[in-house]
């Protein structure tokens, strides 16, 4: 296992996940007196589970078509649109 990568994309995802929809509505679904929390907190980590292998699965198939340069100027205009738009919206 290669820890440096580990650690980079346990931090990319932690900071783009705080104060994110996904945290938000985790946060709503816990206030529901109601519910049991750890029962929020594995469904909630299911979700990003299999989303993430999602991400996964695709970009490993997207790599066998695409080069990984062309991906990565994908990955990022993506990233600044979104900036963009959310600065727009703003």
């Amino acid at each position: 296992m290669d820890w440096k990568i580990l650690g980079v994309v346990f931090v990319s995802v932690f900071i783009a996940e705080m104060g994110d929809k996904t945290q938000l509505a985790t946060m709503l679904f816990a206030t529901d007196k109601g519910v049991g929390k750890w029962t929020i907190f594995l469904g909630a980590s299911l979700a990003l589970i299999a989303a993430s292998g999602i991400g996964v699965l695709v970009g490993s198939m997207l790599s066998n078509y695409v080069n990984e340069k062309y991906l990565h100027y994908a990955a990022g205009a993506g990233f600044v649109v979104i900036g963009l738009w959310t600065l727009w919206k703003a």
